[in-house]
């Protein structure tokens, strides 16, 4: 019995050093992700962010949908919306679905009768984009995320320094402020933007819309990587200030959380107006535009996002 007390009492030394070496890692990771975080906050202006009216609608079930709105801001009070993404995520199957919606879609907008879909975020925010939404297509939306595409470029280069790997179907380089070049490469924050941006093909802004949402799902792959989780201290802080959003810090970190608990989702992808459910037209007061079939892309939705009638 001495001699086994003895044993232990010689391994009771090397168990503290052990658990204080552990304890001490843990202090350094956690002071290294306050700080991080902080380095976020400064470079976002601190987190402080202009308060957006938003009334999200009740959730009735297992579906939640982020409305995303991107911005072309180049300091103007009012700028319309270049995109407008519905992003539903189902929590009991952890699917995803990306909703892609043309800017140029004739829409009635709440109180200021038809204009093109990207006025109505001009006219009264987010409030009456969604409102917007809501009538023409019956969805619920529960909850926003706006980011300008500034600080689209900044997020991206804190969350993967070494770039975002896209492959480029093709050479471009009109208007969008970088030159790429046909294949894969991993792209840096304004790179990308460029990449989603792009529009002066046959495609047009259909084209630019499979991008942003071939864009989205790389982002998605990244934001999964082990390699980038210590990046993400710095990322929460950035956004605080670059993205305006109705969430709170606690409510985007369980939402990412349980996603990537469920394993990474492939993300699926729409269009609307899908293909051969519109046509184009002009007017003197909104110019060219889309206008659409809208019971058929209505019920195309609905079967899309799993609705029930």
């Amino acid at each position: 019995m001495e001699k086994r007390y003895q044993q232990q009492k010689k391994r009771f030394p090397k168990l503290r050093f052990i658990l204080l070496i552990i304890l001490l890692l843990f202090i350094a990771t956690g002071a290294y992700a306050v700080h991080q975080y902080r380095e976020g906050l400064k470079l976002a202006g601190n987190g402080e962010k202009k308060e957006m009216d938003f009334i999200s609608d009740e959730e009735t079930g297992d579906i939640i949908n982020y409305l995303i709105i991107g911005v072309d801001s180049r300091g103007e009070e009012k700028s319309r919306s270049d995109t407008m993404m519905i992003l539903s995520w189902n929590k009991k199957t952890n699917e995803l679905k990306l909703v892609s919606f043309m800017r140029d879609i004739y829409a009635e907008i709440p109180g200021y009768d038809h204009w093109k879909l990207n006025t109505a975020y001009y006219l009264g925010g987010v409030q009456l984009l969604k409102e917007t939404l809501n009538q023409m297509f019956d969805i619920p939306i529960h909850h926003y995320a706006v980011l300008d595409f500034k600080s689209f470029e900044s997020l991206i280069d804190i969350l993967a320094p070494d770039g975002v790997e896209i492959e480029v179907e093709k050479d471009m380089s009109a208007y969008i402020g970088v030159t790429l070049t046909k294949g894969v490469h991993r792209l840096n924050g304004k790179e990308l933007l460029g990449y989603a941006r792009f529009r002066h093909d046959a495609q047009g802004d259909f084209g630019r819309v499979e991008r942003q949402q071939k864009v989205i799902e790389a982002l998605k792959d990244e934001l999964m990587q082990p390699k980038n989780l210590k990046n993400m201290p710095k990322l929460i802080g950035a956004a605080q200030g670059y993205i305006l959003t109705d969430m709170t810090t606690g409510e985007e970190l369980k939402t990412v959380l349980s996603v990537a608990k469920g394993g990474v989702p492939d993300i699926e992808k729409m269009t609307i107006p899908v293909e051969g459910t519109y046509w184009f037209n002009s007017y003197q007061h909104a110019g060219s535009v889309i206008e659409i079939d809208l019971e058929t892309n209505r019920q195309k939705l609905h079967e899309f996002l799993g609705m029930e009638e």
